[in-house]
């Protein structure tokens, strides 16, 4: 039987912790102290090393920060890059596809993240084919159904590994199994996982990983990430490029880009240095914590506060089940009750957590998170509903 982890020890580490019960990591994870140091470092280097600081660390940032986070997944050395967000990535790898054949499909569910939407409709200029295969009771799309869409004309299956809304978590093992089988690429969103969830890219066989460091990583905005598999990284070239990808940048080249080998070769533009060396703490800290005892208490924690609520007369939204759900739970309202009202209640009470439509109140614990902050929190929510509390906030918005 494994320990049952403490969460006391880690708590010095996050300042907000001091005053808050902070539950919205699924939106941005709690900063670790360790960053201000990370930035001030970073500061003096700049201060002192001046442009010789290119060739002390930054330039090659992006994969040496890249091969940190790559252990959280089990990724091989040099198969993880750093951008700045998920859409400049997903429009990257986009950008190396060929959709002039018969395999132009692109399959993802209506759950995806809108941004990442966004990305692929706008490749149908291109001949994309999308096709959205639409959820069902409460946000969930059944697997097989996703399944049945994914055929010989698919060429990508890019989807969220954990949603957003409801916290559903995908079976990635059958959908990548499925991709191979007809031959197409499964690019696996792990925005909403990583840090929460485990991921061995190896052991699952997936293509390619992308995702953000703002969420359970504790790991900050500006810290973007993508995994390609070693062969795959090689034989695609993305025509959304810049000087940071070319063989010899600092040549100065005119004409077509000439790739550099590896990881390099997915740069575009100069890199987001300061957000990679801040985001480092992060990925430390989920590593010397690890993930397999965060994701235990992260169970632990959610079905005893579903358990609680559920008592309380409130019901949950989506997945009831803690194998199909990720890091976060999400609470539904009554269809005259304001989400956002509820958030800003339960701020006033030095609580924090977020609504979004369609869904309900987000409530996420971390491996830093006290089992009495989640009777605090039940005992709050039922308070402010039953003596209609969050009335008198509904014209305040949440903004985050």
């Amino acid at each position: 039987m494994s320990q049952v982890h403490d969460p006391e020890p880690w708590r010095s580490r996050f300042p907000i912790l001091q005053d808050t019960t902070y539950l919205v990591n699924h939106s941005l994870g709690a900063m670790p102290a360790g960053v201000a140091k990370r930035l001030a470092d970073y500061a003096e280097q700049w201060a002192t090393r001046g442009v010789r600081s290119w060739t002390e660390g930054w330039w090659t940032a992006p994969v040496d920060v890249g091969n940190v986070l790559g252990k959280i997944m089990n990724a091989p050395e040099n198969s993880v890059v750093m951008h700045q967000n998920v859409a400049i990535i997903q429009a990257m790898v986009a950008s190396a596809l060929d959709f002039s054949g018969s395999r132009n499909k692109v399959v993802y569910t209506d759950q995806n993240f809108p941004s990442n939407m966004y990305v692929w409709e706008g490749y149908r200029k291109q001949g994309a084919r999308v096709v959205v295969v639409e959820s069902e009771d409460e946000g969930i799309v059944p697997t097989q159904k996703l399944l049945d869409a994914i055929d010989e004309s698919t060429l990508i299956v890019p989807i969220s590994m954990v949603c957003f809304r409801n916290s559903y978590l995908q079976d990635v093992k059958a959908i990548c199994a499925k991709a191979k089988e007809v031959g197409a690429l499964v690019m696996l969103d792990t925005y909403q996982a990583l840090g929460t969830v485990p991921l061995d890219v190896q052991k699952l066989g997936v293509d390619m990983v992308c995702g953000g460091s703002v969420k359970w990583l504790c790991a900050g905005p500006g810290a973007g990430y993508l995994y390609i598999r070693p062969d795959l990284m090689e034989q695609l070239h993305p025509q959304i490029t810049g000087w940071a990808a070319h063989a010899d940048p600092f040549a100065f080249e005119e004409g077509p880009q000439r790739y550099a080998q590896g990881p390099m070769g997915w740069l575009h533009g100069s890199p987001a240095v300061p957000c990679l060396f801040a985001a480092l703490e992060g990925y430390e800290t989920i590593l010397e914590v690890g993930v397999q005892p965060i994701r235990d208490w992260s169970i632990q924690l959610n079905d005893t506060l579903s358990e609680n609520l559920q008592e309380r007369g409130f019901k949950i939204h989506g997945p009831r089940e803690a194998e199909q759900r990720g890091g976060t739970l999400t609470v539904a309202l009554g269809e005259d009750e304001n989400g956002p009202a509820f958030v800003r209640a339960l701020e006033a009470r030095g609580i924090l957590i977020d609504h979004r439509p369609g869904a309900g109140l987000r409530v996420s614990p971390h491996f830093y998170t006290r089992q009495s902050e989640l009777e605090e929190v039940a005992e709050a929510l039922s308070e402010i509903r039953n003596t209609g509390a969050w009335r008198e906030l509904i014209s305040q918005s949440a903004g985050y």
